[in-house]
């Protein structure tokens, strides 16, 4: 399966965007579907991920209240609604897939697949 993400622009301190991660070439059946971040000098952290099947999602704390995952299953997309938007969240937001269990959900060495990035900037 590949990863396309996109949806990603400048917008200011407490804007909104959505990002979409769409799979192409397979779908996301029996994978968990994360967004991770990465700002400039920093290392790729956890955002959001979500179960393909069931459903279920976990947030890392800093987006909690802010931001949700979503899923389309006849569209084979991931979205990250992300809401009350931060200058702290300009990074570049990429997808990915992993079939790790649920407590390494936040471990990005356990992702296998990632799309290309997609760049969000909020200024202030």
């Amino acid at each position: 399966v590949q990863l396309q993400a996109s949806g990603g622009g400048t917008v200011q301190d407490g804007g909104s965007l959505r990002l979409s991660c769409a799979a192409s070439g397979g779908t996301f059946a029996n994978f968990r579907v994360g967004w991770f971040r990465q700002a400039p000098g920093k290392e790729r952290e956890f955002v959001a991920a979500i179960t393909w099947g069931g459903g279920s999602t976990r947030y890392a704390d800093s987006v909690k209240g802010r931001f949700t995952i979503s899923k389309d299953t006849a569209l084979n997309t991931v979205y990250l609604q992300m809401n009350t938007l931060k200058p702290d969240d300009t990074a570049v937001y990429y997808c990915g897939v992993t079939q790790t269990i649920w407590s390494a959900l936040h471990d990005r060495q356990h992702y296998t697949r990632w799309g290309q990035g997609t760049q969000v900037t909020v200024s202030s």
